[in-house]
């Protein structure tokens, strides 16, 4: 009878373990980051490939899924990703910004291991130092949602991943020099989609990306990974029904063509009901004075028949652009990634405790162009923000709020050069006004976090303006365009604990200054609000070889 019970315990034991295993199961994949040569507009340079691919391997995952991806770096210079628009919760330490990483030393390999909780959606990851993101590196991270919760429309037949971005062919070194030199980037070389400019004399010799069966819908999840460019996406002959953005479910308008700012990603649902023969897809630069374009071909199965080559026109104006943002709607009866609707958190009725306006301006410092936020242009030392903080010498590294919480009258008259570290009280809700006085568009990214864009106008903001809000169902994302001469506020509750980078996705910007990192630190320390740091966290600067705090617990 014993042994009996035994055998009854150790195989419950199994079985419970088994249990765990299937609700949070771990991907596994192991990535070589080389340089390769590629010539994506026809012109040989050095590009980052990862498994020799570019753009690199799409990960496919599902809510709660552990990620697990051991990189070497195989470059001659040290190299570190990030993972645009995952939030990392209660992990900073896999981040993989700059302010809060070291990076992997050339010939070195780290492994990153973060789980995708409570999230669904179309998100990517990029290299994030340097110019680096303008070699190559990227890739497309799509969430899935598990089968138990409800989605709001019906497996798709296929599912595609269309990464699209400007170009340059001056390889990433000399990008780098030019800004490191005073000067800006100018206008890109091109635009690319999945890596190719497409469009031959006739499309005869464009091979498809992507095939459709007549009858079948398809989803697309569309991500603008370039440098500075938003871009018009659209697809000939079809309409697109919007279903997801930036992780979160949307009301299903139908669309003819989308603006994609950059960072941002669209998940769209495509109906093949057209003739069958080739299509085009197109993704052509917005708001700018010169006019680029890449094409993709979609083949509807069967069909021999190259695509019209009359290309849909883009639109014109911000202003439409702003209109199309304001017909974006959160669908608050569909499930999030846990069972219980996502327009229940309901971000209205939560009483505002900060108001904080970033205002982004160009200035010289040196003779040099510098980008700044509220007057000050980030610069950071050897040592990471996130990690001098936790090893406790803060003030050798930085000062906390270096900036106020409103711009200074005059942005551009003294541009000081710092780490810029803001603090926010944990679980405090706090409105950011992102105020853009430049004629060209901004986009802001926020590490860690979905925020709800709220409001957008022209001029300057003020208290009044927000009787114009969208206190009900604005949708929940994690990047947001500031039109020129505009302003975008976003709400969020300061709920992630750890350090986050605030960023000017246009990436020279970027480079040059127009970022800063949010330290939100939990006044428990305990495990319940965030994760001690891995045991292959990586060293420098400063704290290489100091011994590690003692770790939290719960």
């Amino acid at each position: 009878m014993a042994r009996v019970a035994l055998l009854v315990v150790v195989s419950f034991l199994c079985l419970a373990a088994a249990a765990v295993r299937a609700e949070d199961p771990y991907l596994y994949f192991t990535w070589r980051v080389t340089s390769g040569t590629i010539a994506p507009l026809g012109v040989s340079q050095k590009g980052i490939l990862i498994n020799g691919q570019f753009p690199g391997p799409n990960i496919n995952s599902t809510t709660n899924n552990n990620i697990v991806i051991n990189v070497f770096n195989d470059l001659d210079e040290p190299f570190l990703l990030s993972w645009n628009g995952i939030q990392q919760r209660k992990n900073p330490w896999q981040d993989g910004m700059p302010g809060t990483n070291c990076p992997i030393p050339p010939g070195k390999n780290y492994t990153y291991h973060f789980q995708v909780k409570d999230q669904i959606g179309s998100f990517f990851y990029f290299p994030s130092l340097g110019l680096h993101k303008a070699a190559g590196g990227f890739g497309g991270l799509r969430v899935n949602s598990r089968l138990l919760i409800p989605v709001p429309f019906d497996p798709p037949a296929d599912d595609f991943t269309v990464l699209i971005g400007d170009w340059y062919v001056k390889g990433h070194h000399a990008l780098k020099e030019i800004l490191d030199s005073g000067r800006t980037l100018g206008r890109p070389n091109g635009v690319l989609m999945n890596g190719r400019s497409g469009k031959s004399e006739d499309g005869k010799n464009d091979e498809p990306l992507f095939t459709m069966k007549s009858g079948k819908i398809y989803r697309y999840r569309i991500c603008n990974v370039g440098m500075k460019t938003s871009l018009n996406f659209r697809i000939q002959g079809h309409s697109m029904k919007l279903v997801e953005m930036d992780g979160s479910h949307t009301m299903q308008n139908s669309y003819e063509s989308l603006d994609v700012h950059v960072g941002q990603c669209y998940s769209v649902l495509v109906t093949a009901d057209q003739k069958p023969r080739d299509y085009y897809m197109v993704a052509s630069t917005r708001f700018t004075k010169y006019h680029l374009a890449a094409t993709g071909v979609i083949r509807y199965a069967g069909a021999n028949k190259p695509p019209s080559p009359d290309l849909p026109p883009a639109p014109v104006g911000w202003a439409w652009s702003l209109n199309q943002w304001r017909s974006f709607r959160w669908n608050l009866t569909a499930s999030a990634a846990r069972p219980n609707p996502q327009g229940s958190y309901h971000y209205g009725s939560i009483n505002i405790t900060r108001t904080v306006k970033l205002a982004n301006s160009v200035g010289t410092v040196g003779g040099k162009t510098r980008y700044a936020i509220n007057g000050a242009s980030f610069e950071s030392g050897p040592t990471p923000l996130k990690l001098a903080e936790y090893f406790g010498i803060q003030k050798k590294a930085f000062q906390y709020d270096v900036i106020a919480d409103d711009p200074p009258k005059d942005l551009e008259k003294s541009i000081k050069v710092a780490p810029i570290v803001l603090t926010a009280t944990f679980r405090t809700f706090i409105e950011i006004i992102l105020e853009n006085p430049t004629r060209s568009l901004q986009s802001y990214h926020l590490d860690g976090y979905s925020f709800f864009p709220v409001g957008m106008g022209s001029r300057r903001w003020s208290p009044e303006k927000r009787k114009t809000y969208n206190l009900l169902d604005a949708v929940s994302r994690h990047t947001i365009q500031v039109y020129p001469r505009s302003w975008t506020a976003i709400m969020l509750t300061f709920d992630n604990a750890g350090m986050w980078n605030l960023r000017s996705e246009i990436w020279e910007r970027h480079y040059l200054g127009q970022q800063l990192y949010t330290s939100v630190i939990s006044p428990a320390h305990s495990l319940r609000d965030e994760y001690n740091p891995p045991d292959n966290l990586l060293l420098c600067g400063a704290v290489e070889g100091l011994p590690l705090p003692p770790p939290y617990t719960i």
